[in-house]
């Protein structure tokens, strides 16, 4: 048991880190339009954020976001609190719905770049009100 807690924390880190290095560098001097690797990327980050929601992986979700959003708060772990989340969302009736509506919605709906941001349109938001992702870590993560 102890063993598991220990791994699943290890899992957050590394989950940031193998996100950030399977995204290469990008040029934030663009103009407000965005290359084809840009929004493909931005697509990828999005992705990963509402697949790790519908499998209920928290460590997933946190991997996917920006760092202030990682840290531990009131003695939670980004984990605990986004594990917490997601069980309270998947609870909701319509809920799994909603997301592989979203995940399909990723697929083909408009990217906008501006510098180091990043908008996607979506039908519903992917945290906070907001689709919004931002360049850093050498990889676009999603902020709230």
């Amino acid at each position: 048991m102890m063993q598991r807690k220990m791994s699943r924390k290890l899992a957050i880190p590394l989950l940031a880190c193998l996100a950030a290095l399977s995204c290469p560098t990008a040029s934030l001097a663009a103009p407000s339009g965005a290359s084809a690797e840009q929004i493909a990327w931005v697509r990828r980050a999005a992705t990963n954020f509402v697949t790790a929601e519908l499998a209920g992986n928290g460590a997933g979700a946190c991997g996917v976001l920006e760092g202030r959003l990682r840290s531990t708060q009131h003695g939670r772990t980004c984990e605990q609190r986004w594990d917490a989340r997601i069980a309270r969302q998947l609870h909701v009736p319509g809920a799994r719905a909603q997301l592989r509506a979203q995940l399909r919605a990723i697929a083909h709906n408009r990217v906008s770049v501006h510098g180091d941001v990043a908008t996607l349109a979506l039908p519903t938001p992917l945290m906070d009100g907001v689709s919004r992702l931002v360049w850093t870590e050498m990889c676009w993560m999603v902020t709230g």
